[in-house]
C-alpha cells in the first residue's frame, strides 16, 4: 500500500469513528477516559522503557538539552498525563450545549448548539505527553483524531497510543477513534493535511518551521501555534523582588517551552538599579544575556543584541534585555517583535497595568504573574490541545470548547417563507 493510500484509509476510518463517537453519551465517554487513565498506569514501565530508547537515540543524534527535556517521560510527567485524563473526564461535556436561543416573530425557535468538529489531525514534535493530551481532549469533544508526532518520540508515542487504545477498547471506544501515524516519512504530514473531506481541522504543535510547512501544504483549515516570543515588561512602579522572581521563573523554570520568556523590557527610570540585580540573578542560573545598547551601558557583560534577537525564540537559557521609555513603548515593542502568545507586566501602578493589558495584542496578557501559566491545565481547562496565536476560531490555550463548532437547529410548526 502506498503512503497516499495508507493516509486515505486512515482518513476514512477516522470519519467512521467520528460518526460513531458522536452518538456516545457523556457517561460512556467518561468511562472510556477513566479506563485509558488506568491503562496508562498499568503500562507505566512499558512507557518508560520505550521513552528510554527514544532518549538514547536522541542523545546520540545530538538533540539539545532543552529538546531532550521536552522528550523525556519521567514518573512525574506520566502522573501528570494520568491526572490530565481524569481531569478531562471530570469536565463538563461541551457537546450538545445550547449556546444561545431566540424566537422569531413567525414562531421559529432558533437554537445554536455545540457539536464536534469531526476529524482532527494533530502534528507535533518532541513532547510525547501531547499524544495523551490531544487524544483525550478530542475524545471528550467527540472528535476522532489522527496523531503524527516527531520521529524522535516515535516509540514513546506508540506506547502511549497503544495504552490509550487498549484501555478505551475495554469500555467501548469506537475503533480507529485514535490513530497514530507510525511512518517517519515527512511526506505523511503533507498527505495528512491534504485529506479534504476526511480531515476537518489540522493543529500543528512544534517549531516555527513545522507550522509554516503545514500551513503552506494544507488543503484543510489549520489553527496555528506559532513561536512563543514572550516578554516581561518591568515598569517603574514594579516591586523589584516580585519582578526578579517573575523573570527568573518565566525564563528558567522550563526554558524549552513556548510560554517561557525570551525578552525582558525595563523602564528607563529603574534600569540602572534593576538590571544589575536581574543580571546577577539570571547569570547565576546560567542564562546568557544579550542586551540593547542602553542595557549594555548598565551591564557591559551582556552580549550585544542583534536585530534578529528581538524576534527570536531561543527555547534555551538565553534572554534579550532592553530598556524602554514607558509602558506604551513597551507595548509597541511587544506588538512589533512578539508572537502574540504570552506577555506580562510587573507594575504596582494601576494606570500602567490597564494600559499594558489594553494595548498588548497577545492571546494571554499577565499583570504581576509569570507567563508560565499559559497552559490549559493551569487555566482549569484540564489538558490542552495547544496554544493558538491565531484570532480565529480559537485563541490562547485550546481545550474542550475550542474543539467544537456549532450548528443551528430550528424548530418550527409548519412555517413556510413567503
Amino acid at each position: 500500500m502506498s503512503l497516499h493510500e495508507e493516509m486515505l484509509q486512515m482518513g476514512d476510518r477516522a470519519v467512521t469513528a467520528a460518526r460513531a463517537l458522536a452518538l456516545c453519551s457523556t457517561r460512556k465517554k467518561n468511562s472510556i477516559l477513566e479506563a485509558m487513565a488506568d491503562e496508562l498506569e498499568a503500562q507505566r514501565a512499558a512507557l518508560k522503557q520505550a521513552n528510554a530508547v527514544d532518549m538514547e537515540a536522541a542523545r546520540q543524534g545530538g538533540l539539545s538539552g532543552a529538546m531532550l527535556d521536552r522528550l523525556q517521560l519521567t514518573d512525574a510527567r506520566i502522573d501528570a498525563m494520568i491526572k490530565g485524563i481524569n481531569d478531562v473526564a471530570a469536565l463538563k461535556d461541551p457537546v450538545g450545549q445550547r449556546i444561545s436561543r431566540w424566537m422569531r416573530p413567525n414562531g421559529l425557535d432558533i437554537q445554536k448548539i455545540r457539536v464536534p468538529i469531526g476529524v482532527i489531525a494533530i502534528i507535533y514534535e518532541s513532547r510525547p505527553n501531547v499524544t495523551a493530551d490531544a487524544a483525550v481532549l478530542c475524545l471528550k469533544a467527540s472528535n476522532a483524531v489522527i496523531l503524527r508526532g516527531g520521529s524522535e518520540a516515535l516509540r514513546s508515542n506508540q506506547a502511549i497510543a497503544a495504552a490509550l487504545q487498549a484501555g478505551g477498547a475495554k469500555k467501548g471506544l469506537p475503533a480507529h477513534t485514535i490513530q497514530l501515524v507510525a511512518t517517519t516519512d515527512r511526506d505523511a504530514v503533507r498527505e495528512l493535511v491534504q485529506l479534504e473531506g476526511r480531515v476537518d481541522l489540522a493543529i500543528p504543535r512544534g517549531g516555527e518551521g513545522l507550522i509554516r510547512a503545514v500551513v503552506e501544504q494544507a488543503y484543510v483549515p489549520v489553527i496555528k501555534h506559532y513561536k512563543g516570543v514572550c516578554h516581561v515588561y518591568v515598569d517603574a512602579s514594579a516591586d523589584g523582588a516580585m519582578a526578579l522572581d517573575i523573570c527568573e521563573n518565566a525564563k528558567c523554570q522550563r526554558p524549552g517551552v513556548c510560554n517561557a520568556i525570551e525578552k525582558v523590557l525595563v523602564h528607563e527610570k529603574i534600569a540602572a538599579q534593576f538590571l544589575p540585580q536581574l543580571a546577577a540573578r539570571l547569570t547565576a542560573r546560567k542564562v546568557e544575556l544579550r542586551g540593547s545598547e542602553a542595557a549594555r551601558a548598565i551591564v557591559p557583560a551582556m552580549k550585544p543584541a542583534t536585530e534578529e534577537d528581538w524576534s527570536a525564540e531561543y527555547l534555551d537559557l538565553i534572554l534579550t534585555v532592553g530598556v524602554v521609555k514607558d509602558v506604551h513603548a513597551a507595548a509597541a515593542h511587544i506588538n512589533h517583535y512578539g508572537s502574540h502568545h504570552s506577555d506580562a507586566i510587573v507594575a504596582a501602578d494601576e494606570a500602567a497595568q490597564k494600559a499594558f493589558a489594553g494595548e498588548v495584542d497577545s492571546a494571554t496578557v499577565y499583570v504581576n504573574a509569570s507567563t508560565r501559566f499559559t497552559d490549559g491545565g493551569e487555566f482549569g481547562m484540564g489538558a490542552e490541545i495547544g496554544i493558538s496565536t491565531d484570532k480565529l476560531h480559537a485563541r490562547g490555550p485550546m481545550a474542550l470548547e475550542e474543539l467544537t463548532t456549532y450548528k443551528y437547529v430550528i424548530w418550527g410548526r409548519g412555517q413556510v417563507r413567503k
